[in-house]
């Protein structure tokens, strides 16, 4: 699905309190002023909107902030403010098929928001900040509809204290000294879903490398300099596997970003992956995390989902590139590894539906792992050219667009796989495991 088309469902039953379906954001162009000093952040959010249906007013999800002037085509809407909506009434109502330009002047000290899966959205750090939203936490630091079916482009400038460094997606286009300040402008011409949008403060040493023909930029403090390096050599390698495995790298750059803090987990974003200083050990035990990240960005990113239950077609997939990977290096074969986490799958509860999971377990390992292991079946069903080349397909017909399970099923049944439904039926509707998978 492209940026202009309807959503399959609305509300998304993951999560029916966020997004609108009167309307749909076809570019935002965000600038933020950040201090890190008491965690203030002053912004202004131009939203490209193309109105859906007729509407007497537009409700947009920004969590706090006092919004200090609003308007619709240049002209002063209406505020109204809730917990997480912000609606904005114009004088009169927006005719289905119109396109305007909605400005919002908004300021305050952004907190991340709580949710079923914990602290979502901008976030404090020790000495700068971050931002992971998936999947709802966008609105904690610009107004948006905030759903995964929607993409835009994204424009982000970022000013902050001049011994500060951001990082945002896309291609870092600018950077000017000004009075004492950075001012750091990036864009992301490539549809973006809202919870893959992001900004990272901290005092960064940027370190340009090429990633197999794709321009890489890893940005990591000055102190773990020595760490990051050691760990992270290997990208340039796994770029050129994935790239064999998955197509081309579908952004113009990927970059890397180390926080000073310790992170429980790492962080995914359009053509960004975040660190914590705790996965750069100097002996690449985050490895398979790296690979992970990266694979987000063919399967997750530039191949989007349309709703939250498909979330297997994101993890599965990431999940499995980390065995290739393996595979590549010479480590243990994806075999072996499939066959190490099946096991571990059989010894935990028969209670989940990959296909659908429901929210309380969208982010549960099992769908990471039994994701990953129905995809070495459909692997050992059309055997190494087969599979990649169905990979190929994948990223290259769903480019920037969004999916279901469904356009999964109808590439199986174009690859010539035997019995598509019952993989669908065992793999992914039924909560008991199936056997091990093997070669026809």
């Amino acid at each position: 699905m492209t940026m202009t088309e309807a959503p399959t469902e609305f509300p998304d039953p993951y999560l029916p309190q966020q997004g609108s379906d009167d309307y749909a954001v076809t570019a935002y162009d965000l600038s933020l002023d950040y201090r890190v000093a008491g965690n203030k952040l002053r912004a202004t959010a131009e939203l490209t909107i193309r109105v859906i249906r007729d509407a007497k007013a537009l409700v947009l999800d920004l969590s706090g902030f006092r919004v200090e002037r609003a308007t619709i085509d240049g002209r002063r809407a209406r505020v109204t403010r809730s917990a997480h909506k912000l609606t904005l009434t114009p004088s009169s109502a927006l005719a289905a098929g119109s396109t305007v330009q909605v400005v919002v002047d908004y300021s305050g000290a952004p907190v991340p928001r709580r949710s079923p899966w914990g602290m979502l959205g901008w976030e404090e750090l020790s000495d700068g900040a971050l931002v992971a939203s998936q999947p709802s936490g966008s609105s904690t630091w610009f107004p948006c509809n905030d759903r995964p079916d929607h993409k835009s482009t994204f424009r982000i400038a970022v000013t902050t204290d001049a011994d500060y460094r951001a990082v945002a997606n896309g291609r870092r286009v600018s950077a000017d000294r000004r009075g004492g300040r950075l001012v750091s402008v990036f864009e992301q011409p490539e549809p973006t879903s809202t919870y893959l949008a992001t900004v990272q403060v901290g005092r960064y040493t940027d370190v340009e490398v090429d990633l197999d023909g794709v321009p890489g930029r890893i940005s990591h403090p000055a102190a773990l300099a020595r760490r990051a390096r050691h760990d992270l050599a290997a990208l340039p390698r796994m770029m050129a596997v994935f790239q064999e495995w998955f197509g081309p790298y579908p952004f113009a750059a990927f970059g890397l970003v180390v926080t000073e803090d310790a992170l429980e987990i790492p962080l995914e974003a359009q053509s960004l992956a975040i660190f914590g200083a705790n996965h750069m050990d100097g002996q690449n035990g985050s490895e398979r995390l790296v690979a992970h990240e990266l694979a987000h960005q063919w399967f997750g990113n530039s191949v989007g989902l349309r709703r939250w239950s498909d979330i297997w077609l994101n993890e599965g997939f990431a999940c499995y590139s980390e065995w290739l990977w393996f595979d590549a290096e010479g480590v243990k074969t994806v075999g072996t590894s499939a066959r190490v986490f099946h096991r571990g799958l059989a010894r935990q509860p028969q209670d989940l539906v990959l296909g659908d999971p429901g929210p309380a377990s969208m982010f549960d390992d099992r769908v990471y792992k039994r994701g990953a292991v129905a995809l070495h079946a459909v692997h050992l069903a059309l055997g190494d050219d087969g599979f990649r080349d169905l990979l190929h397909r994948w990223t290259a017909r769903f480019r920037f667009e969004t999916v279901t399970t469904e356009d999964f099923l109808i590439l199986l049944r174009e690859a010539g796989m035997a019995d598509v439904d019952g993989f669908e039926r065992t793999w992914l509707r039924e909560t008991a495991l199936p056997p091990f998978p093997t070669a026809p």
